[in-house]
């Protein structure tokens, strides 16, 4: 257990929520520090402004005033006196009395002490009609705000116009790029090709194996035909990004596996962090920003669930006007660890911008309107044909797997729990429940696994290897306690050891059969963070280890890496992006606040071929009931007014 840190100069509201681990000592010397600036002194002002930092701490970018009561114990903080207390029970201050101090703060209004307004409240009704709880006051911190707004207003910007296209042509390129026109099924990846091409912001949302990657593909050398056919242009400037090396090298390498079949030329991928020119110690963050924008015709940026609201701030504002941005991943998916659900609040968000007419011009017949009949259950939706024409798009035939996994994905992204643990229960070949003590059919898999990357590994069989350790992964919504990952990749060692997958007396450091886990990034040698590879022995007796790189296994000497670690067992967070035969989820108890409907999501959408879950029936309810509570203003119709 965890001793939360209690802050010495907390009194009040904020020491009473501190101590029943509310707030953080790190939230509450924020507060005071704010309040001695702004000379501001009220208890309401004050509790308001640890909790604005306690949200952007938890994820969101701001705090929902009407919902403050909804906050609990923080996720990684216990404390002995604390523990167990019910943050219903707690003196949370009146809302009315809270709002009141607000609006008449310096912390947001300005005061004596200075112009410095760290706080907005935003009024999503200045009128002051009775507040709707999708439309209540928010409080940011200043910051975020910016950023919010910086987002906000390229967006609106970037939807004024439309890039000017022979409709014509884009419409062969489509028909020679995708398998057949549109007919009574729609073709949504044809569809977000004609919405790439006549929008300067397109939107890609899918799930794992809905093609997300073979449609960046598509998109790219329809943009790369369409440019070439005028010679008078220059050649398309294409930066394709990702928020990690990790994820970037896997953009890369699913593009230029279909580069030659497309007539795409060699394309490589970055991070945010480099695409932006990440700049150490300047004064100026990033060397691309809103006075030197980046110099690229398109950008696609994929797993854009993972973008914090901050760093799509940055990239937004350092976009020029006439650049395409494709902004592709899962919105269901876990959001970044920062601050910010920026693609989950496009995709729900409202749209802005008029229709673009060459869309229609582009699908002829095959208009949103009559792109399919309304008993169809493929047809598009009234709501899908809206988005549409705000250049958003969700991509929905899995084409990876199928099935019950398939099905206990849709009955967790659409809160059913009794249809999850019903597909659970019901087992087979492709679901699996077990209960936290049952440990018996984890270990068979964990040693089988062991067995076979072993194997593999002595006979030098690097790819063979590799196969067997994405045969099974085990996964963890915690990193620390009875459900987490320090003691199930403990516990998992030992059984792979005991059933000899493990090093010899007279080994070393590194050993044949080793899973490991990248955990800093080195470009020059292209490992990543978040890579994970096995140890090869060569036919000359040294080791190698071995990276999934494409096709081919990518072979680094253990010394080339920056940091890394044996890996039995990984947290759901570092699994995204990545895809294994079969996946054991280990859930922790129901009050657990991580434990949340898109972190099972996320863990179920893993697996290929078999989905285990470890946990009772109370977890797999408490999980699919909560929702991770991400605050912001993206997805509201209009800004508020602060």
């Amino acid at each position: 257990m965890t001793s939360i840190q209690l802050a010495q100069r907390g009194t009040g509201l904020l020491r009473t929520f501190n101590e029943a681990g509310v707030l953080s000592a790190a939230d509450v010397h924020v507060a005071l520090r704010l309040g001695r600036m702004g000379r501001e002194s009220s208890e309401e002002v004050l509790f308001a402004a640890a909790l604005a930092v306690r949200a952007v701490r938890s994820g969101s970018v701001c705090l929902e005033l009407l919902r403050m009561r909804e906050i609990g114990v923080d996720a990684d903080e216990t404390w002995d006196a604390g523990a167990g207390v019910d943050p219903a029970t707690l003196p949370w201050p009146d809302i009315d009395a809270v709002l009141a101090a607000l609006r008449i703060s310096p912390l947001v209004c300005g005061g004596p002490a200075g112009p410095l307004r760290p706080l907005r409240l935003v009024d999503a009704d200045p009128a002051g009609a009775q507040w709707r709880e999708d439309a209540g006051p928010l409080l940011y911190l200043d910051r975020y705000y910016q950023q919010e707004q910086t987002i906000r207003r390229v967006l609106t910007e970037r939807s004024g116009d439309h890039p000017i296209v022979d409709a014509a042509a884009v419409r062969r390129e489509l028909d020679r790029l995708f398998d057949a026109p549109i007919g009574a099924a729609p073709d949504r990846q044809r569809l977000a090709a004609a919405l790439a091409a006549t929008h300067w912001t397109t939107v890609v949302a899918g799930g794992p194996g809905t093609g997300k990657t073979h449609t960046i593909a598509r998109i790219l050398a329809l943009l790369d035909t369409h440019r070439r056919a005028q010679p008078k242009l220059p050649t398309l400037r294409i930066a394709m990004a990702a928020p990690t090396g990790k994820a970037a090298a896997r953009l890369q390498e699913a593009v230029r596996e279909q580069a030659d079949s497309l007539d795409l030329p060699e394309l490589t991928a970055a991070t945010l962090h480099r695409l932006l020119g990440w700049q150490r110690g300047r004064t100026t963050r990033f060397r691309y920003h809103e006075f030197n924008r980046l110099p690229y015709d398109v950008i696609v940026v994929d797993e854009t669930s993972m973008v914090s609201l901050t760093m799509m701030s940055s990239l937004l504002a350092a976009l020029r006007p006439d650049t395409r941005l494709v902004l592709v991943g899962d919105p269901d998916q876990l959001a970044s660890v920062d601050a910010g659900a920026v693609l989950a609040d496009l995709v729900a968000g409202p749209i802005v911008g008029a229709p673009n007419p060459v869309l229609d011009q582009i699908l002829v017949t095959d208009s949103l309107e009559s792109v399919a009949a309304e008993d169809d259950p493929e047809a598009l939706t009234n709501l899908e044909r809206t988005r549409m024409r705000g250049g958003i798009v969700r991509l929905t035939r899995g084409r990876r797997f199928g099935g019950k996994i398939a099905e206990l994905a849709v009955a967790i992204r659409a809160g059913d729990a009794d249809a999850a643990l019903e597909l659970l229960r019901a087992g087979g070949t492709e679901l699996s429940l077990s209960a936290p003590e049952e440990t018996a059919p984890v270990r068979a898999d964990i040693v089988r696994a062991a067995e076979e990357v072993t194997a593999a590994a002595l006979e030098g069989d690097a790819a063979g290897a590799l196969t067997a350790l994405e045969s099974h992964r085990l996964l963890c919504a915690h990193r620390q306690g009875p459900f987490g990952v320090e003691r199930w990749d403990r516990m998992a060692a030992e059984w792979a050891f005991a059933g000899g997958a493990g090093p010899e007396p007279y080994q070393g450091s590194w050993y044949p059969g080793q899973p490991l886990l990248v955990t800093a990034n080195d470009h020059e040698a292209r490992i990543y963070n978040g890579d994970t590879g096995v140890i090869v022995r060569m036919p000359d007796g040294s080791v190698r280890a071995a990276l999934q790189r494409g096709s081919e296994p990518y072979l680094v000497h253990p010394t080339q890496f920056p940091a890394v670690v044996t890996v039995f067992a990984m947290t759901i967070h570092r699994s995204q992006g990545s895809q294994y035969d079969t996946v054991s989820v280990v859930l922790p108890e129901p009050e657990s606040t991580l434990l949340t409907r898109e972190l099972l999501y996320t863990a179920v959408t893993r697996a290929r071929s078999h989905v285990r879950v470890i946990g009772t029936d109370e977890s797999i309810r408490a999980g699919i009931a909560r929702r991770v509570l991400r605050a912001s203003g993206l997805s509201r119709s209009s800004p508020g007014t602060p």
